[in-house]
């Protein structure tokens, strides 16, 4: 897939790299390679909506928005309907309740009006999302809004491997041009960068002012607060100590910073979301019945999972789901 048009600031572009990477790969295994670009549903479904959740104070998941709307969705729906493929295979660490050990084990056949995948989802219930056996590579939390439909049709096959036995199989392969590859980081298909100066290409810059939540004095300034994040460290010129973001005020421009990691300001007990997106059921009978339901919640990549109750109650007739009481 190709889903951002632009190069990086080496002046490389990474997505023909990648490309180049991925059809050497085909070549050698002799299978298909197709190529597909979704540029401008990247923009306007991805990127656009980021902008604006950083202008309103917020801080988005790209990678979580990107499996959402691209890679789960138009991705999905070019493999099975365009290349007729009975499911979609991804690199994800992660697992799902089907067993695959079945179809990895067919041998290739010509198409026919029924596969044995295809069957498979006849007798199935929903799929439910599983992490992998790598740990520490874990992405169940990249793929925590895809649709059911299509996790039905999607072939994880480095579930139960670790990243360390997929690099040997890889070496064994010959594929050392992918081994040398760096790790995937930075925003989704955009790539590593400078965040603020990045960030600053597509929106105006907003000075505003470093707050101490503490006494309110002013301990430097930024160049706008969608450039910072709740919790990240606060790069203030001139202080002794570290300062790290508590709130932002989207209306004067103030960033608020507390000193030390460990400042009150910086913890809270309680969320407030809009409706939980649920990969299985939509929600699960436990939190209809009693309008509360004990799950464990993580809100960044590899953090350990939190134990927390979620609790449903109605604002302006509408659902409203709420983590409370976090330990």
């Amino acid at each position: 897939m190709k889903n951002w048009d632009s190069l990086d600031e080496m002046g490389v572009c990474t997505t023909e790299r990648d490309c180049e990477d991925a059809y050497r790969v085909c070549q050698t295994l002799d299978i298909p390679f197709h190529q597909v670009s979704y540029v401008k549903e990247y923009w306007h479904e991805v990127f656009s909506k980021l902008l604006k959740e950083y202008e309103r104070g917020r801080t988005p998941n790209p990678d979580i928005l990107c499996n959402k709307h691209i890679k789960f969705n138009h991705f999905h729906k070019y493999a099975v309907k365009t290349l007729g493929a009975d499911a979609m295979a991804t690199g994800h660490y992660a697992m799902t309740s089907q067993e695959d050990e079945e179809v990895f084990q067919q041998t290739h056949t010509a198409p026919t009006s029924s596969t044995l995948f295809r069957d498979r989802f006849e007798i199935r219930n929903p799929a439910r999302l599983y992490k992998g056996a790598d740990l520490l590579k874990d992405q169940t939390f990249f793929l925590s809004q895809i649709p059911q439909d299509a996790l039905r049709q999607t072939m994880f096959p480095l579930a139960g491997l670790t990243k360390d036995f997929v690099k040997k199989m890889a070496a064994e392969a010959g594929f050392h041009h992918v081994l040398k590859k760096k790790e995937s980081m930075g925003i989704c298909f955009i790539g590593e960068r400078n965040f603020e100066n990045f960030i600053l290409e597509y929106l105006e810059p907003k000075p505003g002012n470093f707050v101490s939540i503490e006494d309110g004095t002013v301990k430097g300034t930024h160049k706008g607060w969608f450039t910072l994040t709740l919790g990240q460290r606060a790069r203030i010129g001139g202080q002794r100590d570290p300062w790290f973001v508590v709130d932002k005020d989207t209306d004067t421009g103030d960033v608020f910073v507390a000193p030390t990691t460990n400042h009150p300001a910086l913890f809270r007990d309680t969320v407030r979301t809009d409706r939980f997106h649920w990969v299985t059921f939509d929600p699960p009978p436990e939190l209809v019945k009693t309008q509360m339901m004990e799950c464990h919640f993580r809100f960044i990549h590899q953090m350990p999972l939190i134990r927390c109750a979620v609790q449903r109650r109605r604002v302006s007739g509408q659902w409203e789901d709420r983590a409370a009481g976090a330990q």
